[in-house]
């Protein structure tokens, strides 16, 4: 139970942007999966739509209709006040995201986003991780592909190898699939505010307390042939690195010495070289603003592929962790990353926040910090896959 007693507020769960694509499968599953005692609502702009949705789901579901704006911070502040988790599939968020980050630091209430942009979060963390701390919120960014599979990834396999000693972890990510509109769109924003961006980080970095006595670094690395995993390793500028090396500070467990890198992996030399082509020539038309609008068009927000074509997606994060004399190869895995399994890792983050016998925590926290080893196994008995591959 989280430290918001039940009877405090009238809703353990608000689903805002519940008519948005992920919003409606976020909806869908906690109508499936959510405990028969759960209080929930969904929220959003047009109550209409909203009482749509509510419509669609399984009869005798029991859900709330709340309506607030982004343009309104006051009806953000009267959402947050009721409600023990936020969850907001809202975005891009550095364009709609901070007045409902702000109500709930204020409010004492949880926050959950499927934010991957890095500009965004550090700009939160500088501007309400210490109210939050005053309130007692937690404030978790990044609870969907990004960054969850990589941040408990990483997290299962540390647990996987000896304590206090230096420890290396690589992930290399594999998957077949269409990402959201949401996803695109908030690529393209990051790729067009470079400067933005390096400015929030040094910023952050000005605000954060300093390690003493141990180190945890994220470095890009280089493409390189990969002979642990027999594919070809191209670093990923996600913010999934930047998450994992967040909880490394923040968790004695990773070590004194705790080092984490990011790759995309590739079997094939010539898609390899496509890869890093395609990801240049996107950086560069972002640069471009009639470019920037066009590709915007071309997939919007809130548009997404089949149920079809979502059930033959599919992705795999492969770990390689060392450190004592140890070497442990791990792997997380599971269906359609950008819509389904995001959908579920929202739900579930949501739910454990609400339910699980969780660490004392508080203020901008990752996932693996705020939820750890209760997150994963709700992952495992939804069906995603945690399993330590091999070792020596």
């Amino acid at each position: 139970m989280s430290r918001l007693k039940r009877a405090d507020r009238p809703y353990d769960i608000v689903l805002f942007g519940a008519t948005s694509f992920a919003g409606v499968l976020t909806a869908e599953y906690l109508a499936a999966h959510g405990p028969e005692d759960l209080r929930w609502a969904i929220a959003g702009r047009s109550e209409d739509k909203l009482r749509a949705l509510r419509e669609k789901l399984p009869k005798g579901t029991a859900v709330g209709v709340l309506t607030a704006d982004v343009s309104d911070p006051e009806s953000l502040r009267a959402l947050a006040d009721q409600a023990r988790v936020v969850a907001t599939t809202v975005g891009p968020y550095l364009t709609y995201g901070e007045e409902l980050v702000a109500a709930c630091a204020d409010t004492g209430t949880d926050y959950l986003d499927l934010s991957g942009e890095p500009e965004f979060v550090d700009l939160m963390y500088v501007r309400h991780d210490a109210r939050a701390r005053e309130t007692g919120a937690r404030l978790v960014h990044a609870c969907g592909f990004d960054s969850i599979p990589h941040d408990l990834g990483a997290y299962f396999t540390v647990r996987q190898l000896p304590e206090g000693v230096p420890l290396t972890v690589d992930g290399f990510v594999t998957a077949d699939a269409t990402f959201s509109g949401g996803t695109f769109a908030s690529a393209l924003n990051q790729f067009a505010r470079g400067r933005q961006m390096i400015a929030a980080a040094r910023d952050r970095g000005r605000h954060e307390p300093r390690l003493v006595g141990r180190r945890a670094t994220a470095p890009t690395g280089t493409p390189r042939y990969a002979q642990e995993i027999g594919a070809w390793a191209l670093p990923l500028p996600t913010i999934d690195a930047q998450i994992v090396r967040r909880s490394a500070k923040a968790l004695e467990r990773y070590g004194p010495d705790f080092r984490y890198r990011h790759y995309a992996a590739v079997r094939r030399l010539p898609m390899a070289v496509g890869g890093v082509a395609a990801v240049g020539a996107l950086f560069a038309a972002a640069q471009v603003p009639p470019a920037r609008r066009w590709l915007s068009n071309r997939v919007k927000p809130g548009d997404g592929p089949s149920p079809e074509k979502r059930a033959k997606s599919w992705f795999t994060v492969r770990f390689v962790g060392e450190g004592g004399g140890r070497r442990v190869f791990t792997e997380v895995a599971g269906g359609d990353p950008g819509y389904d399994e995001t959908a579920k890792m929202f739900a579930e983050s949501a739910l454990s926040l609400a339910f699980d016998d969780l660490p004392e925590t508080t203020g901008q926290v990752t996932t693996a910090v705020a939820m750890g080893d209760a997150l994963i196994e709700r992952l495992r008995r939804a069906g995603i896959t945690f399993r330590v591959a091999s070792s020596r």
